[in-house]
């Protein structure tokens, strides 16, 4: 079977947005700024706190799940396309799942930051916001694998 020239970047596309994702949810739930814990790095009070933790319940709960799937999905997509023959339906039909499974994740993170922006004071927004910014993606693994 001849591949076209656009497969090998759309996988690896698809594997890169996987690293990225990770990123910024594993951000999200606050194990990140040096103290593991992103309340007490944007100074909450114990009413933001009680509220903030209560939001992480059930978000980091779908967030994990979520993330399962997709590595299901990941692992048969990287196994078919280093398969003896691979099948690009089932491959496409791997990727297709993958990225509506992000956009879902996307979907998840952006509600999340939309709650508790409302819990933030506006100087805590703005912390949270420079935190998230500052902060450098690492590399996803496929992109390690391959050096330089």
């Amino acid at each position: 079977m001849r591949r076209s020239a656009l497969f090998y970047p759309l996988v690896l596309s698809v594997l890169l947005n996987l690293g990225v994702l990770g990123a910024a949810a594993y951000q999200t739930l606050g194990r990140d700024a040096g103290t593991g814990d992103l309340a007490a790095e944007l100074k909450l009070d114990e009413q933001q706190r009680g509220r903030w933790h209560a939001l992480e319940e059930g978000f980091t709960r779908e967030l994990d799940a979520g993330w399962r799937e997709v590595a299901g999905h990941r692992a048969r997509l990287i196994r078919e396309v280093f398969s003896e023959q691979p099948d690009a339906a089932r491959i496409e039909a791997e990727r297709s799942r993958i990225a509506a499974l992000q956009a879902q994740q996307q979907q998840r993170v952006i509600a999340q930051f939309l709650r508790e922006r409302d819990i933030l004071t506006p100087a805590q927004r703005s912390a949270l916001v420079d935190l998230l910014l500052r902060e450098e993606q690492p590399a996803p693994r496929e992109r390690q694998l391959h050096g330089r």
